[in-house]
């Protein structure tokens, strides 16, 4: 059929194959500089851990936000981040359960006498470094699902298909902790394999909430063990975890991230998200691309 004359699709409307590849572009390209210039920036006045969350944080409103509004003129809260009732029921899920899983992977250990708490040297942490550090970690959880599972993955999510947008996804966000302190090709698996959990933790819940909530949860819990996250060294309690395994088992100086025991217990989340009772929302990208 011809077109009316004087009437024209957009070359780049959201549901043609060149609108999504702009989209996604752009969105890469916002993240990458604002990568390089917000967290390159605290970094250098601030320190690794600012620069990890704040960081993350700002670039993954940035990348959200621009491309939503010069793209799309949707509201920001359309990538899954809407209020309500269930939104409050996912994220706390999605705590309980990243939480309690890091919590049960350091508790199994202690008591099998495999791995031990010692008290830390030197003074010792207060409330207002506690306080700090879970808003700086929920600030960082929140960032990198904005940039992993937020505008860009939605948009492929719907056009070309959940199983081809997750697994692909997963691998760069396993590669792109690649660079942390004492990293390993355990580590990036295992990472890899939480990238694909939280891909399916977003078509279960429709939403960011969840996924964030499993992030934070997980990352949260572990220096409160005082383990390293992700390489990281972050000085929260006044303890310590030694450790009788091997590093297969423990992740070494990684953290607990690049062991065996975070494969086993990532895994175990799979089934454990699958069962829980999600709050299934609209996801008003990757549901209505075409609106």
């Amino acid at each position: 059929m011809d077109p009316i004359p004087g009437i024209s699709t957009p070359p780049t409307a959201p549901g043609t194959r060149l609108g999504v590849v702009l989209r996604v572009a752009f969105f890469i390209a916002t993240v990458v500089i604002g990568l390089r210039l917000i967290t390159v920036s605290l970094y250098a006045v601030f320190g690794v851990i600012i620069a990890g969350t704040v960081g993350l944080c700002a670039t993954g409103l940035l990348a959200n936000l621009l491309t939503m509004r010069i793209f799309d003129r949707r509201p920001f809260t359309d990538i899954g981040l809407r209020g309500g009732p269930g939104s409050l029921r996912n994220f706390g899920w999605g705590i309980f359960l990243g939480g309690g899983a890091a919590a049960l992977m350091l508790l199994a250990p202690l008591v099998a006498g495999t791995g031990h708490l010692v008290m830390r040297p030197g003074p010792n942490s207060g409330w207002p470094s506690l306080v700090f550090y879970l808003v700086a970690i929920w600030l960082g959880a929140a960032g990198e699902e904005m940039i992993f599972r937020g505008y860009a993955f939605q948009l492929l999510i719907k056009k070309i298909g959940p199983f081809a947008t997750i697994l692909p996804v997963a691998v760069i966000f396993g590669f792109a902790h690649a660079s942390n302190p004492y990293s390993s090709g355990l580590g990036i698996l295992n990472t890899i394999i939480w990238g694909i959990l939280l891909g399916y933790a977003f078509l279960r819940s429709r939403d960011l909430w969840l996924p964030i909530g499993l992030h934070y949860g997980w990352n949260a819990v572990l220096p409160l063990f005082g383990v390293n996250l992700s390489g990281l060294t972050i000085d929260v309690t006044r303890y310590l975890y030694k450790w009788d395994l091997l590093p297969l088992w423990s992740g070494g100086k990684y953290g607990p991230e690049g062991g065996l025991l975070a494969t086993i217990f990532t895994v175990a989340l799979f089934f454990a998200l699958a069962k829980a009772p999600i709050w299934p929302q609209r996801a008003a990208i990757a549901d209505n691309l075409n609106e």
